[in-house]
């Protein structure tokens, strides 16, 4: 934000809250006056260019001794690992497509990590962009997804979400040094709190509205929109942040679905296609030359897997399991769509893919193409079929022709 902007805004403010003579117009005035300097320091700031995204921090919530929320209680992962395993995926795809892009977690393992510690590997990197990644919790009937900038809540609903995520402070050691002034359950510490990310709100609600519509239209979830909030750690970055809540764990539904791997890939990829149009954006890289390829030259499955590096112990153990037209073992492959009616197998349906399989699960009819027998081979055929056009294609494990959950498929091939 323009300096001479930001103080015309300034004094709006200041003659409003003059002219309105109430408690509450006095205590959003002396937030004001006590955070100009702040703000007005952040016109100047070194760190986000503003026209590349080299350098990007994701945040898995909580960690360690500090669980989040636990949900229903009827699972053993709690808002902690599944912040985690998204980060850690969305993270991947970020490493995978922009070999540009320098990607930096604040947490990569189960570990606790005080919040003011979070911002402070954000500004130390001199990061362009901050995603912090959570689960949301409320009354059982509540569902679907929303994502955080800073700023005044607008909400009872958003004020009491931003006190939760903030109570992580009283798990710290020395957090009343550590903290002074700022006090989670206080709410004249938000109202000081809301003018400090005004300097990047509008690349921080670009960001937001993308994750939002990716979730809402890719992934089908319930869109609560985009929200401002007090939260700590998108307060004190100097970089567009947001905070993703990717849907309540106290809903049973919601909690099933964000256990599951498929639904863990979902939102990470839902996640990263925000991020690399919001990329593009800013760059003014035309992202639809960087997703669709040339259609003179689509590969076909057998080319892709050729051309991914399997070792000759991988392709002799692949002839010898399909030497019979039966698949046997473990196998990875990958999902390129979900159909409630079948879809003819041809070329012309599947992108010019050759080599497509057809599986029936939950009376809905799913579509893959390849088979691998290492994980790692895997992504690689994925990250091909992706910018084929399948921007969703994501990997399911098989151990034969059953499928297997991801997880215990991964944990099959480490033995």
């Amino acid at each position: 934000m323009p300096a001479k902007l930001y103080k015309q805004d300034l004094n709006t403010l200041v003659m409003s809250a003059f002219l309105n003579n109430s408690h509450w117009s006095k205590r959003i005035l002396l937030g004001i006056l006590a955070s100009a300097v702040i703000l007005m320091s952040y016109t100047s700031s070194p760190y986000s260019s503003g026209n590349t995204v080299k350098v990007v921090v994701i945040d898995a919530g909580h960690g360690g001794k500090d669980s989040g929320n636990l949900g229903t209680q009827t699972k053993k992962k709690t808002e902690k690992d599944i912040s985690l395993d998204v980060a850690l995926q969305l993270g991947q795809f970020i490493k995978d497509n922009h070999q540009d892009v320098q990607v930096i977690y604040t947490r990569s393992t189960d570990k606790f990590l005080e919040l003011r510690e979070r911002v402070s590997i954000a500004n130390k990197a001199q990061a362009d962009l901050f995603i912090s990644v959570h689960c949301n919790a409320a009354s059982p009937a509540a569902f679907g997804t929303e994502t955080f900038v800073m700023g005044m809540h607008k909400s009872e609903a958003s004020l009491q979400t931003a006190i939760r995520e903030n109570q992580s402070i009283f798990l710290e050691d020395n957090y009343e040094e550590n903290y002074k002034g700022f006090d989670p359950k206080d709410p004249d510490t938000y109202i000081k709190l809301s003018m400090r990310q005004n300097v990047f709100l509008n690349q921080s609600l670009n960001l937001s509205k993308k994750i939002q519509d990716q979730f809402r239209d890719r992934v089908k979830r319930r869109d609560r929109g985009v929200k401002q909030a007090g939260y700590y750690v998108i307060s004190y970055t100097t970089m567009p942040s947001c905070l993703v809540e990717l849907g309540f764990l106290t809903n049973k539904e919601e909690e099933n679905f964000l256990h599951s791997t498929n639904g863990q890939d979902y939102m990470a990829s839902a996640l990263y296609r925000a991020f690399r149009e919001y990329k593009s954006e800013i760059e003014g890289v035309n992202l639809s030359q960087e997703i669709v390829k040339s259609k003179a030259k689509i590969p076909t499955i057998k080319t892709v897997l050729e051309n991914s590096k399997e070792t000759k112990k991988e392709k002799k153990k692949k002839k010898k399991n399909t030497s019979e037209g039966e698949v046997t073992g473990l196998n990875y492959r990958i999902q390129l769509s979900t159909s409630r009616q079948p879809v003819e197998i041809k070329p012309e349906n599947f992108k010019g893919l050759t080599e497509v399989d057809e599986y029936i699960s939950n009376g809905l009819y799913k579509y893959t193409t390849g088979i691998s027998y290492n994980y790692k081979t895997a992504r690689v055929l994925q990250a091909e079929i992706r910018d084929l056009g399948y921007e969703g294609a994501f990997i399911i494990a098989f151990n034969g022709n059953k499928r297997l959950d991801l997880k215990d498929a991964l944990g099959m091939e480490k033995k």
